[in-house]
């Protein structure tokens, strides 16, 4: 028994190194992984640290930077969105990477040197904004690489698991050594840091990626659905509104960390880095874990779990009193951001199987709505209460999803019925 148990679970390590090797055998995609690598790594060196910036470095308020954060938030939202429609017309994916990956070279440089408040909205808007299409374009552009290698549909989750792998695993070392550098060069060392792995995706965009074209990749292009009829239907309100209060939670939680930390706790900023670099370890393996139990057990289910480990996560988080007792909890925050950033988009499809593209592009705006507005309520909330206290607040946001969550699951209908109701009713 135990050698044909070892037998077998050879022949699945075989099979997934089998895979993975041929990922890495497709073209353009050892350069494409590179590329999601450092841009996560660059990201893992600002996120932790923002409210750092904003309230000790550059002495905002707590609301001024509440504020602040909004306005890059929906700059990067608009702008990039706006960017984003240009590879559908005028401009190819590839140029639209370049643009964007100058403008991270120009907007942390200019990061590194202005400290007054107003140039730094209006740098993290306009500038920054166009940056947030490097990300987006960058998946895109993956997508479509596989379409030109005539890679079979059925493998194009499992590929696009494993190149989103590798933006986690940048922010397993990236907080950690966001924070060394911090603590050795400051922010404008850090910043300038960060401007230096977008001029190195610069360089590797421009001469290391070819240009796919229109012909070489077919889009088929649907007119815009409303999507009113959809969000009317109460289990996709529900679901809407459990995506909505969690993600606020998990923006207010990011910014409530790093202060939380030094101001509460009395710790570092290489506690804060610590952080943020463990959850990512054990992402990685969970996200492998967790996709292979979505073909095998209900989807419903593992997103209420992935809701109901944030809230306990949250609820534990409120009675930690020194840093190191942190690292611990931060397995439930990468269990719950395995579950809730893997497969929620794809389970949330399952309310409009008719309308995917919809159902997709509902899911990201209302958590990116619910991030935002998360921004702008650690400001407000915390400058009125205690960072111990806000962690209460926010615990309350994802218990309420959790509960909005098992209202929609409770009325979730069956796709097929769903589909043929649609039919008949149009």
């Amino acid at each position: 028994m135990i050698g044909l148990m070892i037998g077998m679970k050879n022949k699945a390590i075989t099979a997934a190194r089998e895979r993975v090797l041929f990922v890495w055998k497709i073209p353009s995609f050892p350069v494409l992984f590179l590329i999601n690598f450092i841009l996560g790594l660059s990201s893992s060196f600002f996120a932790p640290f923002s409210s750092l910036f904003g309230i000790d470095e550059v002495g905002m308020s707590n609301v001024g930077f509440g504020i602040f954060m909004t306005i890059t938030a929906l700059g990067g939202v608009t702008i990039s969105s706006y960017v984003a429609k240009l590879s559908d017309t005028s401009l190819s994916r590839k140029k639209i990477m370049v643009l964007a990956t100058f403008a991270g070279i120009v907007g942390y440089t200019l990061y590194a040197y202005l400290r007054n408040y107003y140039t730094l909205a209006l740098t993290g808007f306009f500038i920054l904004g166009v940056t947030g299409a490097a990300v987006p374009q960058l998946w895109a552009y993956a997508r479509d690489a596989l379409k030109q290698a005539n890679i079979p549909s059925t493998d194009t989750p499992f590929i696009m698991n494993i190149f989103r792998m590798f933006f986690a695993l940048a922010w397993t070392v990236g907080p950690a050594l966001g924070a060394w550098l911090l603590q050795l060069i400051g922010f404008k060392g850090l910043f300038l840091f960060v401007a230096s792995g977008y001029l190195l995706v610069f360089l590797t965009i421009t001469f290391l990626l070819k240009d796919l074209s229109a012909q070489q990749v077919t889009i088929v292009k649907t007119p815009p659905l409303s999507v009113g009829k959809y969000v009317k239907r109460p289990q996709i309100f529900a679901f809407l509104a459990a995506a909505f209060l969690l993600s606020s939670a998990t923006s207010i939680h990011m910014l409530n960390v790093p202060q939380f930390v030094t101001k509460v706790l009395h710790g570092t900023e290489m506690d804060v880095g610590m952080v943020f670099s463990v959850p990512p370890v054990f992402e990685v393996p969970l996200m492998i874990l967790i996709g292979i139990w979505a073909t095998k057990i209900d989807n419903g289910k593992l997103i209420k779990i992935g809701f109901g480990t944030a809230f306990v996560y949250f609820l534990l988080f409120s009675f930690v009193k020194e840093p190191w007792q942190i690292y611990p909890l931060q397995l439930l925050s990468a269990a719950q951001v395995s579950i809730t950033g893997g497969i929620a988009i794809s389970y949330f499809q399952d309310f409009i199987p008719e309308a995917q593209g919809t159902a997709t592009t509902l899911y990201m705006n209302t958590t990116s709505i619910g991030s935002t507005l998360g921004f702008l309520l650690f400001g407000i909330i915390s400058e009125i209460f205690s960072y111990g206290t806000l962690i209460i607040f926010y615990t309350i946001f994802a218990g309420a999803g959790l509960l909005f969550l098992i209202l929609a699951e409770k009325n979730r209908p069956n796709p097929a019925a769903l589909a043929a109701n649609e039919r008949t009713t149009n």
